[in-house]
């Protein structure tokens, strides 16, 4: 842990990251993504989930795939399955506290829309401690785990990836940032998609929780 005091920028993504898996949001974005693509298809729900789920494995995210196949407006998509119901996201003090605490500079990297992490971040109540946003818009609409979007937001950001680290909980978007020498974390996700590839080399750190693996590293 002691390698992590030489940290200068700090990468969160967004989804089950800064906010708990247990909360279910990403399940309102996930069914909201079945239902426009049915409409979109003129499909049944079942099939538009199908293709949901072969479009996110084969090109990382659903958005991706339907702009390949379909050639759908990304933004039209974005704001419809980001319109969500977030009343139940509550405050996080603690995290707020550690993310505060931190030196260095803080982004969120997300394969979602600048919007959707405004107000998740919002809810929480962290929405000032972030020094910016990059979203899918930004990686012109490629997803993690493409490498394209992570020499981006170097480049954005000017970025030293030797002292960077990403917290993530997709194990499989780590490994590009271990290939560009930023150290990577992994929050816990009992997903099997999720978790595939949590035992590789390329993860540096495994966690079960953001707030208390901040702080061990504030208290240093």
């Amino acid at each position: 842990m002691k390698e992590l005091n030489k940290i200068k920028y700090w990468l969160f993504d967004l989804d089950n990251t800064l906010y708990s898996g247990d909360t279910k949001v990403f399940d309102q974005v996930d069914k909201k993504m079945s239902f426009y693509i049915s409409k979109k298809l003129n499909i049944s729900l079942k099939e538009a989930k199908k293709i949901q789920k072969n479009y996110f494995h084969e090109y990382n995210t659903t958005l991706n795939g339907m702009i390949k196949n379909h050639k759908i407006d990304a933004e039209e998509f974005l704001d419809f399955v980001h319109d969500v119901d977030l009343n139940f996201l509550k405050k996080d003090p603690d995290l707020k506290n550690e993310i505060s605490n931190l030196i260095g500079k803080k982004y969120i990297f997300t394969n979602g829309s600048k919007a959707h992490a405004n107000n998740v971040t919002k809810r929480i109540g962290i929405e000032n401690l972030f020094d910016g946003v990059f979203d899918i818009v930004d990686s012109d609409f490629i997803p993690k785990p493409s490498i394209e979007p992570y020499r981006k937001i170097i480049q954005k950001y000017g970025i030293d990836p030797e002292y960077c680290i990403f917290i993530e909980d997709i194990a499989r978007n780590l490994k590009p940032a271990h290939e560009l020498g930023m150290k990577t974390v992994w929050i816990k996700n009992d997903e099997p998609w999720a978790a595939k590839f949590s035992n590789e080399s390329f993860v540096n750190y495994k966690i079960d929780n953001l707030s208390n693996f901040l702080r061990s590293i504030n208290e240093q």
